[in-house]
């Protein structure tokens, strides 16, 4: 019986383990950048620390106790102090990988924080795995700083899986573009002409503004700004703002935008505020060789002729004129239909040439400044 023990101790001391190889230990010392295991052989296996984690300066000794057990994979059979090299990083990434690798299968959703934020992209790890998102598969439009997604959490798919070239990529641009079409599907199917919606200013420029609408863009066009004159309009909005806008037009995914509501349409009443015959006061808007455009209120306008300024002889309006100026004058002419109004100063001044005012034709001179 004691020679079968004897044989049997000896069957154990010469027991093998080969690099690669899988092994179960127990851990009988821990330091702060070393684990020291007791896995059944002659040496005793280390696991440093940079073979435990991809962290920098994790204390072991946070990590794991005396007395664990724990399974590792074999770097070294002999680490050239007698003692075996070990990995559990290496035995993680494994596990890793085969995770990743069904997740590539399935077309699974995954998420995990940025590790490292590279020159080309992101690097991400996923059980001690690494999984490189280029930086043309990070966003459905140019990241120009990825800096930004250091320490996030972000998801992405898996949709090249080759670790023996080391190419693990990640693809969040996919997700992005996925569920701004579902996003844009259902506003279509929500959204009408005529409704009022809520949006966010995306982007202002000079001949309109960008808004969101939760799944995909309408155009605030300078001209539906406002009922009066909008000159600029990144002086009128800011990107960020919230807005309640007005459906105007749809036409395939295109959504053209306006803020001219009609029940705030200034030519409702105009025809009572600027009956013929009526006095009224406004500032010169511009101001043409012909004449100059008199704003009344934002969104109403009439022409002041070149011939109403004055019972004197007027050259040009700029010599008796300035824009801005606010000025006095009678209503002569109102088209409502055409939104037209005619002025006359003349008219104020002296009532002997008011027939003058008649010889104005103001779709003609409508016509010139066209």
């Amino acid at each position: 019986m004691s020679e079968l023990s004897f044989e049997q101790m000896l069957e154990e001391s010469l027991k093998t383990i080969r690099t690669g190889e899988i092994v179960t230990g127990k851990v009988i010392d821990v330091k702060e950048d070393e684990i020291v295991l007791n896995i059944g052989y002659k040496s005793d296996g280390i696991i440093p620390r940079s073979e435990y984690t991809n962290e920098a300066n994790v204390d072991l000794r946070t990590q794991v106790q005396v007395g664990d057990e724990m399974e590792a994979k074999v770097v070294k059979v002999n680490d050239g102090e007698g003692q075996v090299a070990l990995s559990y990083k290496r035995l993680a990434a494994d596990k890793g990988n085969k995770r990743l690798e069904e997740a590539f299968e399935n077309h699974e959703v995954l998420t995990a924080k940025v590790a490292q934020v590279l020159d080309g992209g992101l690097s991400v790890v996923v059980d001690e795995s690494r999984v490189f998102i280029p930086a043309s598969l990070v966003s459905d439009t140019y990241e120009k700083n990825l800096a930004k997604y250091e320490g996030q959490e972000i998801s992405f798919v898996i949709t090249e899986f080759n670790p023996r070239r080391g190419r693990i990529i990640g693809n969040r641009k996919q997700l992005i573009v996925a569920e701004k079409a579902e996003k844009q599907k259902e506003l279509f199917e929500r959204i009408h002409v005529g409704d009022v919606v809520e949006g966010v200013v995306k982007n202002v420029t000079d001949f309109g503004a960008f808004v969101d609408l939760g799944g995909a863009d309408g155009l605030l066009h300078i001209s539906e700004m406002s009922w009066g004159r909008v000159e600029n309009p990144k002086k009128v909005f800011k990107v960020g703002e919230k807005l309640n806008v007005l459906i105007k037009d749809i036409r395939d995914t295109k959504i053209a935008l306006s803020l001219k509501f009609e029940d705030q349409n200034p030519w409702l009443y105009a025809a009572d505020k600027y009956a013929v015959g009526n006095v009224v006061t406004g500032k010169v808007a511009r101001m043409t060789d012909f004449g100059a455009f008199v704003e009344l209120e934002p969104g109403v306008d009439a022409l002041l002729h070149v011939s109403q300024i004055s019972r004197e002889h007027v050259e040009k309006p700029s010599d008796v004129l300035s824009i801005g100026q606010e000025i006095e004058a009678k209503v002569v002419d109102f088209n409502g239909e055409d939104k037209k109004i005619s002025l006359s100063m003349k008219a104020l001044q002296s009532n002997e040439n008011a027939g003058d005012v008649e010889d104005v034709d103001i779709d003609a001179v409508a016509a010139e400044e066209e």
